[in-house]
């Protein structure tokens, strides 16, 4: 059974591809707490979440973001190990 209040702990890398991809430490926890989660590739989880945008991200308008948070489930807490960022 998937524990919703388990802590959710970002990995470095995850932290630096938020950073670089535009998106929040608070949206991908968001996301993971709140989206249907799916197997994902190496035995990993992902979700995704819109989120309304309405603005610019390098130069373009984009009116949603998408976040998709990987991540995998231990005993004790949730590790994102990278989150990736679609603008629509």
């Amino acid at each position: 059974m998937v524990d919703l209040l388990k802590p959710i702990r970002l990995s470095g890398h995850a932290l630096d591809q938020i950073r670089f991809r535009g998106a929040t430490g608070d949206e991908v926890i968001d996301t993971i707490r709140s989206s249907k989660w799916e197997s994902a590739e190496l035995g990993r989880l992902e979700c995704r979440k819109n989120y309304s945008f309405q603005k610019e991200w390098k130069g373009i308008i984009y009116e949603t973001k998408q976040v998709r948070p990987i991540f995998v489930e231990e005993k004790n807490e949730i590790v994102v190990v990278t989150v990736y960022v679609y603008y629509f």
